[in-house]
């Protein structure tokens, strides 16, 4: 979640570095808490330089789709 601060991806390392996707969620958030998406996106790839990123923002659908179509390709996918 973008409300947790962008510093999170430098704080946990471990966590990005094991992941292969990331939902960002709430970025409709970032300017009422004073959160960078991008720099939170920066971090992440500085500690995973092939994390794919989503940033999401449900109420509003911003990403949904693009979120959804790489899941649906990954059930597709699985056997």
């Amino acid at each position: 979640s973008i409300t947790e601060g962008d510093d999170k991806p430098l704080k946990y390392p471990h966590i990005f570095r094991a992941a292969s996707v990331l939902v960002l969620t709430k970025v409709d958030l970032a300017p009422h808490v004073d959160v960078d998406p991008a720099r939170f996106i920066e971090h992440a790839r500085r500690v995973n330089p092939e994390l794919r990123v989503f940033p999401v923002a449900a109420p509003r659908g911003h990403g949904m789709g693009e979120w959804v179509g790489w899941l649906r390709g990954e059930l597709e996918g699985t056997p």
